[in-house]
């Protein structure tokens, strides 16, 4: 199932960044990524997504994003996130959780350089390498529902 999710991602690549939308090819924002693979892998989402400002961490100041991840994903050691795991960040200390990624390649416990596909502001959805800048912010990992934690491939 990870090369799956991983394929379906990397179909998202080249589609615009448009904060709240969730449409392969049209438009996303980095929420909006995860919902889309959400659907293609489990249909309905598991709950509405409300409108929210480009400012909506920077001004509410609460855990939104972690506290959905929380309720929907397996939340798993940052350090045992493998290809086909959801990654958070806060991009500013302080700030609650604001960004999400998908872990493309690579290990973050390991040797092998990682890569994520999120949906970049102002730009698309594309896969980069997760230097140091995005390691110094990632604040946790998760697995999908039906993505084993374990050795096994899935």
């Amino acid at each position: 199932m990870r090369d799956r999710v991983v394929a379906i991602a990397r179909s998202w690549l080249g589609t615009p960044y448009q904060h709240q939308a969730s449409v392969r090819g049209k438009g996303a924002d980095c929420l909006g990524l995860l919902r889309g693979l959400w659907r293609e892998l489990f249909g309905v989402e598991p709950e509405r997504t409300p409108p929210y400002r480009p400012d909506w961490a920077e001004v509410g100041g609460e855990e939104t994003l972690l506290q959905a991840a929380r309720r929907w994903l397996r939340e798993i050691p940052v350090d045992t996130a493998r290809a086909g795991d959801v990654l958070l960040f806060r991009m500013a200390p302080g700030c609650p959780a604001k960004h999400c990624a998908l872990l493309s390649a690579g290990t973050l416990g390991g040797n092998e350089e990682p890569r994520m596909i999120h949906a970049y502001w102002g730009r698309a959805v594309v896969e980069s390498w997760m230097g140091g800048w995005w390691r110094r912010r990632l604040v946790a990992a998760f697995a999908w529902p039906a993505i084993p934690t374990d050795g096994e491939d899935g």
